[in-house]
């Protein structure tokens, strides 16, 4: 059965080493004829949350008029999400950081949703991405129904590209692929 699948790239460089294990989960899950799609949040406008609660009087609709309405929905819309990014200072990029902040216009409706995790970071040991995963899960924790599915740490990765090459490759196409 095909499903939705939603990646959110939380790298603000392109092309960067979460970025490209990104691509490799898409790649992965496309070829096992899943319709997914990646969306680079740095490249969306997506102002961080005022906390302002306009959207509790204004039927999920934010005051914020930016691409978070449409990347919402799709979250909404998905089987699957993918959230992925690089650890910096042990917790997740900005950018990833505004995005799940501003579900809270419509929270309720991002339900039953299986989850993957993708970080990357120049730390060679795994555990300096511990307090990363529990941002991701923390987001999780607070979605009904979420189902934890996988999980990739990528250690020892910090120059652009530099995951090319390693076993993270492999991972992140065949997660992609078991969907």
């Amino acid at each position: 059965m095909s499903k939705k699948v939603l990646i959110l790239s939380g790298s603000p460089r392109k092309g960067g080493n979460s970025d490209i294990l990104c691509d490799e989960f898409l790649r992965g899950a496309q070829d096992a004829g899943h319709k997914a799609e990646k969306i680079r949040v740095a490249e969306k406008k997506v102002a961080p949350c005022s906390g302002c609660y306009y959207c509790s009087t204004h039927g999920g609709a934010c005051v914020h008029k930016d691409d978070m309405a449409d990347i919402l929905q799709k979250m909404i819309d998905a089987d699957v999400i993918v959230l992925a990014s690089p650890v910096y200072f042990y917790s997740i990029s900005a950018q990833l950081k505004a995005v799940i902040d501003r579900t809270v216009a419509r929270w309720l409706e991002v339900k039953d949703k299986e989850f993957y995790y993708i970080t990357t970071m120049a730390d060679e040991e795994k555990a300096s991405a511990d307090t990363t995963l529990a941002c991701f899960r923390g987001y999780a924790d607070c979605v009904e129904g979420a189902a934890e599915k996988g999980v990739l740490v990528a250690c020892g990765v910090y120059e652009p590209g530099a995951v090319c090459g390693t076993p993270a490759m492999a991972q992140a196409y065949e997660m992609g692929r078991n969907v």
